[in-house]
């Protein structure tokens, strides 16, 4: 495909996503943004004053033109009612939202509440994890981009449960979440004077994510995994950070996990494990965890991993950009893998540091 000539279309982008999303494109050397919908009546400069000076305004769904390519950026229940007009007219979708994630229609209409109105794409419908599904993604037409603590806990624990190295029914994951992943409509949990000096634990039970984690740790161990999953707000702006255990079959060491991790990851441009030395001489470790900081605006995730040999017990932590890994770079790269664009095209940037 000749450069520039990929024609996207974005639903839905008045949101955090869709801003960042917006952000992304306008600079892939292979896209061009023909056009961005949004129910708000606004100028789309005066929602995401970012991108002031680039001339561009939102339109109605009805004014839309044929796309190679759709970014669905729409809340629970929505995308499934829209996707198959997209790919009626030929489009590639691309659904950041949460409609074609859960491959058991039962367990899905009973997380979100609702009847999934075209349960038949869902099977045609890849997990977004490029990492662990790139084949199966170069193939699609639909694409259900994953949920972004659910891609954090997945990658973090993916080489263990693979490897059987964790009893796989009771795997802990704390998820700590930037006050962006309440979305751009005003919340008590997102409002600097609730959140500025407080964390909030919500939806401690039965959380959606959870079944998105223990469905592709299931596909991963080929066996069962049940995941016990806790997310919290924090007060700071992006980022996921998700603190797993595990509980070892065997002994191990950190050394032979750094071993497991690099392996597993070896060919992935956007996956770091970190092997930096515990320093014995040092009253409190850091460099070996990741920091959400460093990876603001990016596409990477960083992996750092630790043993318990006294406790038998396995620590991961994972750290993304949920808006950006944990949402549109990620959708990017699997619009870049289904179109056979270089993977890196467009989100190859480092984070932002300090």
């Amino acid at each position: 495909m000749k450069a520039s000539t990929v024609q996207v279309g974005i639903v839905g982008g008045s949101g955090y996503s869709g801003g960042e999303l917006l952000r992304l494109l306008l600079g892939h050397p292979q896209a061009r943004v023909a056009w961005v919908t949004s129910r708000a009546d606004k100028n789309l400069e005066a929602v995401h004053r970012n991108l002031l000076g680039r001339r561009m305004r939102f339109i109605r769904e009805e004014e839309t033109a044929p796309c190679d390519v759709v970014f669905l950026c729409t809340p629970s229940r929505e995308s499934m009612t829209k996707a198959p007009r997209y790919l009626d007219a030929g489009a590639k979708v691309v659904d950041i939202g949460s409609d074609f994630r859960l491959k058991d229609r039962a367990v899905f209409e009973r997380v979100y509440k609702a009847t999934h109105t075209c349960w038949e794409l869902v099977g045609e419908a890849p997990y977004g994890a490029t990492e662990l599904h790139r084949e199966a993604i170069r193939r699609a037409r639909l694409v259900a981009n994953p949920g972004c603590f659910a891609y954090t806990a997945i990658l973090s624990l993916a080489p263990l449960v693979k490897e059987r190295l964790i009893e796989l029914d009771r795997v802990v994951v704390d998820g700590l979440s930037g006050s962006s992943g309440a979305g751009a409509e005003p919340s008590v949990p997102a409002h600097h004077s609730e959140i500025g000096n407080s964390v909030f634990p919500y939806n401690v039970i039965d959380h959606r994510h959870t079944y998105e984690i223990e469905q592709e740790l299931t596909g991963v161990a080929g066996a069962a995994v049940t995941v016990h999953f806790t997310p919290y707000y924090c007060p700071f702006t992006r980022g996921i950070l998700a603190g797993c255990h595990g509980f070892l079959t065997r002994r191990v060491t950190r050394a032979d996990l750094l071993d497991l991790y690099r392996a597993f990851y070896r060919d992935e441009p956007f996956v770091r494990v970190l092997a930096f030395e515990k320093d014995p001489a040092a009253s409190w470790q850091y460099l070996p965890y990741p920091s959400v900081a460093n990876l603001a605006g990016s596409n990477f995730v960083h992996i750092g991993v630790d043993v318990d040999e006294t406790r038998r017990r396995a620590v991961v932590f994972g750290a993304l950009d949920n808006l950006g890994k944990g949402a549109a770079s990620s959708a990017i790269q699997n619009m870049n893998c289904m179109l056979g664009l270089p993977e890196e095209a467009g989100i190859a940037g480092a984070g932002l540091h300090p």
